[in-house]
């Protein structure tokens, strides 16, 4: 794994610690995929940081437990504005 790559996967998987971020906030924010944010944090970190990885997995599997929320949030926003 290249220099660049290392760095970019702690950067990322710091972020997703920090605030609590989902992948598709974590990738638009470093400018890369969800797919690699999701390769980054669950193949190449466990590999470079085993505690972090832990930490990591535990926020995007509540953050997976949540999304139906969000969507059904997301949809009643659209159609409350849409109705005004």
């Amino acid at each position: 794994m290249n220099d660049s790559i290392w760095k970019r996967v702690l950067e990322v998987s710091q972020y997703i610690f920090r605030t609590g971020a989902t992948v598709r906030e974590a990738a638009r924010q470093f400018g890369v995929s969800k797919s690699t944010v999701h390769k980054d944090v669950s193949e190449r970190l466990p590999r470079i940081n085993a505690e972090l990885a832990c930490q990591v997995r535990k926020i995007l599997e509540f953050n997976k437990a949540q999304r139906h929320i969000r969507g059904g949030e997301a949809t009643r926003r659209k159609y409350q504005t849409a109705a005004r």
